[in-house]
């Protein structure tokens, strides 16, 4: 596993009271970062992982609650981790809701939902983040997108999440040319099925899904200090998955 030293990092993981986010957020606070828990609704679990980060090392650990898709919140969100942590160093993009249903059949709140968590939120906490990393002339913004979204992945089965981080991607590959001569960072991690997902397929690859360490391991190697001239790239987390129809 990669090991960046994460000593005196503020890190902020959109989404982290449960499943990969939570991960996420934990494997920076083993490596000693300040860790924001960002939560919406989950206000237990997120206090739960604030625990488990104090108790794996993170140097602190607080919780914030906000809606990623709206500027009063994230306003709130960044104004609350700046008061308990200081300046956000490290942002993860990860809130994105989905909808694994054909798109005849998802209500337009429903669409609406997974696009603009998936895009609003990653874009209001990125333009949120920027102006301090800019000042400071350091930062990593990580985004989670999905895996061959790049590829033009589609189906009529979950289709506004393929094209919201379709969206995500694009986003990505913007922001890392405008952050070009700042110290930052900005990459996307795309999983296709992770251990923790809803569904599995019948056929997945290498026999199982992938396990949080594998998208950890990825998150690790963008953080690290070394990996300072590789921005507005995508990892695809999915085992050499080459879809054909999805």
């Amino acid at each position: 596993m990669i090991e960046p030293d994460l000593t005196d990092r503020v890190v902020l993981v959109t989404g982290s009271a449960k499943g990969v986010g939570r991960e996420l957020l934990l494997s920076t606070a083993e490596r000693g970062a300040s860790v924001a828990v960002h939560y919406r609704t989950s206000g237990a679990a997120a206090e739960r992982v604030a625990d488990a980060a104090r108790n794996r090392g993170a140097a602190a650990a607080t919780t914030v609650q906000g809606d990623v898709t709206d500027p009063d919140d994230v306003e709130g969100v960044f104004a609350a981790v700046e008061a308990d942590l200081g300046t956000v160093d490290v942002l993860v993009n990860n809130v994105g809701a989905f909808a694994p249903d054909h798109w005849a059949e998802i209500s337009f709140d429903r669409w609406n939902t997974v696009l603009e968590t998936n895009v609003n939120g990653t874009y209001l906490c990125s333009k949120r983040a920027l102006p301090e990393m800019r000042e400071q002339e350091w930062g990593r913004i990580v985004n989670i997108g999905y895996a061959s979204s790049e590829k033009g992945l589609i189906s009529p089965k979950n289709a506004p999440y393929f094209i919201a981080k379709a969206g995500v991607l694009m986003f990505t590959r913007m922001l890392a040319n405008d952050t070009q001569d700042d110290g930052i960072t900005v990459n996307a991690v795309s999983p296709y099925v992770v251990e923790n997902s809803d569904e599995f397929p019948d056929d997945l690859p290498r026999d199982r899904p992938a396990a949080f360490d594998d998208v950890i391991q990825t998150l690790l190697f963008f953080l690290d200090e070394e990996s300072g001239y590789i921005s507005g790239e995508n990892v695809e987390v999915d085992g050499g998955w080459l879809p054909e129809t999805v």
